[in-house]
């Protein structure tokens, strides 16, 4: 239970497990459905040590968590005693939900379940491939042979795996949606299409289909249902309503057996004789939709999806092109639509690599580290959301970079030949079974090298706010002062509420990395001098004040978090610049109100910056303080 305290924070803050629907987790993210969303404290939970941020979308809120998050789930399922929760289940709680939303949630909801193990093997077929093509084994070899099946294995019998998570998703019984997917690639069906066949229909045109046997007469039109992804799901959906409609008139007493029964008797024809072939020939469409597309101008497709597939993946839009790319490698046994985007974590990668070579601020750098090596295997959440996007322009760097290396796979014709794993675990997908390491691979190789080192370079030219750099955290003292012996004393500034400084939304204040010290949350828009001393530091905007006491302490007063953006706005100094003052002596006023308006938050630090001169900063007070009132000792 290492993640105990840290998952109770988080039932507690979303409102309790009686708020939550549903709850699972993909590859960074714990994904709630809950009941309502305006009770959750986002901005809280954003600000648990563990918890990257939060993203509402397609319905779902979504806790960023990082690589640990299956075990903070677990975590979350044992404290909150959800175990019985379903992870996919469909909820009707009254929400109205767009179109757009409930897709994107159907799609994330069928096939997150699956994507680990699909990853898994898909990066087991890419591995076989790999020591094919450098010759380390035979095609003939049992070697190679049984490490293919093992990759195969799932994606051959994708409809059974399907069948389970679609009919759960759906709110149905999983194992008749498997009965069901398994009848659809059942070896059985080769020999019924054997030998000459009964009749043709739709001669002449596209769907052109030979008859080798009838369902009660009615011609079946048998297809390869191995490795399909849209007519299993459809299936499934379709088989709850069956299943529902059952359960309605079967009495209780035999409804275990029947129920299934008659769903799966009713099912399985409907999806050979009409289901199946017709998403079959659907899925041939829209997999020579999407190529035909990408085919009027690869370069072009490839720096769009580049560009924009981290911002996709941030509001969950990605969902709707894995069902694409899925269909696609079934029915054309290639992918050029996610090929485009799979190294642009790579781009982000760089970006991080930029941030941490170039901040000052050690909580930053600390932080990049752990992100850029979750990069490198495809995981950037943690580089996403705890980096580049609140730094801003290395985002922004980022994307560029995924776009430009989105066009040269683009340009070179990169084709995802399977799926498979993030990051370096993916190049084995680029491998053309049987081709070997062909230019089209080489390609994605070189689009990884230009995304990482323009992500890089871009971020190290163009920069970014550096908030260890900011002029307004820098207190220099133009005075000599004689330290006297014996601890010295500061009085509270502001009055108002105590807020531990690791509470503060900013990591310059929060990590401690300006000095130690306290925040207060202010109930009236004044600051009181501290100390006997003189202002060293009134910045231009008048946020932020810097003073020296008589006994050498050098206290910063930073009003709100980022109200340098106000411009001095809201803000009335009463000192300037070089002023004595004595403690107790009106410095600032501000106007809390219109501040808090204005969308900043009004929480005030008071540290120490010179803390390293003292052994000990001790806060004297808790809960509710008083300007004057003995705040801080330093000894």
């Amino acid at each position: 239970m290492k993640y105990e305290k840290l998952s109770k924070d988080i039932l507690e803050l979303i409102g309790g497990k009686e708020n939550v629907n549903s709850v699972f987790h993909c590859v960074t993210r714990l994904r709630f459905k809950l009941k309502d969303e305006s009770i959750a404290k986002t901005e809280e939970i954003k600000n648990l040590d563990g918890v990257v941020t939060v993203m509402k979308s397609g319905g779902q809120y979504q806790v960023v968590i990082g690589n640990h998050v299956p075990d903070v789930y677990a975590a979350v399922l044992a404290v909150g005693g959800l175990s019985g929760v379903s992870e996919n289940a469909s909820n009707n709680d009254g929400k109205k939900v767009g179109v757009g939303a409930k897709f994107i949630d159907m799609i994330s909801g069928v096939f997150t379940p699956i994507l680990g193990v699909l990853a898994a093997t898909g990066m087991l077929k890419g591995f076989a491939a790999l020591i094919l093509a450098l010759h380390w084994v035979e095609a003939t070899s049992g070697t190679y042979s049984l490490l293919n099946i093992a990759g195969d294995g799932l994606f051959n019998f994708l409809p059974i795996f399907l069948g389970y998570t679609a009919m759960k998703k759906f709110g149905g019984t999983p194992f008749v949606g498997m009965a069901i997917a398994a009848a659809l690639v059942h070896p059985g069906l080769t020999a019924l299409s054997a030998g000459k066949p009964l009749y043709t229909l739709f001669k002449g045109t596209l769907f052109q289909s030979d008859i080798h046997v009838t369902f009660l007469g009615i011609p079946v039109i048998l297809m390869s249902y191995a490795s399909s992804v849209i007519p299993i799901v459809l299936s499934a959906f379709f088989a709850v309503k069956v299943e529902k409609g059952f359960k309605k008139i079967i009495p209780d007493v035999v409804k275990t057996f029947l129920v299934p029964f008659f769903t799966i008797m009713v099912m399985v024809p409907l999806t050979f004789l009409v289901i199946g072939p017709i998403a079959t020939w659907a899925g041939s469409l829209l997999g020579a939709g999407t190529i035909w597309i990408y085919q009027l101008s690869p370069i072009v497709a490839g720096l769009v999806l580049g560009g924009f597939w981290q911002v996709f993946v941030m509001f969950g839009l990605h969902w709707g092109l894995v069902p694409i790319a899925m269909n696609n490698i079934s029915s054309l046994h290639y992918d050029p639509i996610l090929a485009t985007t799979t190294f642009v974590s790579f781009a982000q990668t760089g970006a991080v690599l930029g941030v941490m070579l170039k901040t000052k601020n050690k909580k930053l750098k600390s932080l990049s580290i752990p992100a850029f090596i979750s990069g490198i295997f495809g995981v950037t959440e943690p580089a996403i959301y705890g980096i580049s996007l609140p730094l801003k322009k290395p985002f922004i760097m980022s994307c560029i970079a995924g776009g430009i290396g989105g066009g040269i796979i683009g340009a070179f014709g990169s084709k995802l030949w399977m799926f498979g794993g993030m990051g370096i675990f993916a190049i084995p997908s680029f491998i053309k079974p049987g081709a070997g390491l062909d230019m089209a691979f080489w390609g994605a190789m070189i689009a990884i090298v230009v995304s990482f080192v323009l992500g890089f370079i871009l971020t190290a030219l163009f920069g970014f706010k550096d908030t260890a750099s900011k002029e307004e955290t820098k207190v220099e003292t133009k005075v000599e002062v004689k330290k006297e012996e014996g601890p010295v004393e500061v009085v509270s500034p502001i009055k108002g509420e105590i807020v531990p400084l690791s509470e503060v939304k900013d990591q310059v204040f929060s990590s401690e990395a300006m000095g130690k010290g306290v925040a207060i949350n202010p109930s009236e828009g004044k600051v009181f001098s501290p100390v006997n001393g003189e202002v060293t530091l009134m910045f231009k905007t008048k946020h932020a004040i810097g003073l020296t006491s008589e006994d050498g302490a050098q206290i910063l007063i930073h009003v709100g978090m980022d109200t340098v953006e106000l411009d001095g706005k809201h803000f009335t100094a009463h000192v300037n610049q070089g002023d004595i003052v004595k403690a107790g002596d009106l410095l600032v006023e501000f106007d809390v109100e219109a501040i808090k308006a204005a969308g900043y938050q009004v929480v005030t630090p008071i540290v120490v910056t010179n803390t390293p001169d003292y052994q000990e900063i001790k806060v004297l007070q808790a809960g509710q303080v008083d300007k004057n009132e003995k705040l801080l000792v330093l000894v």
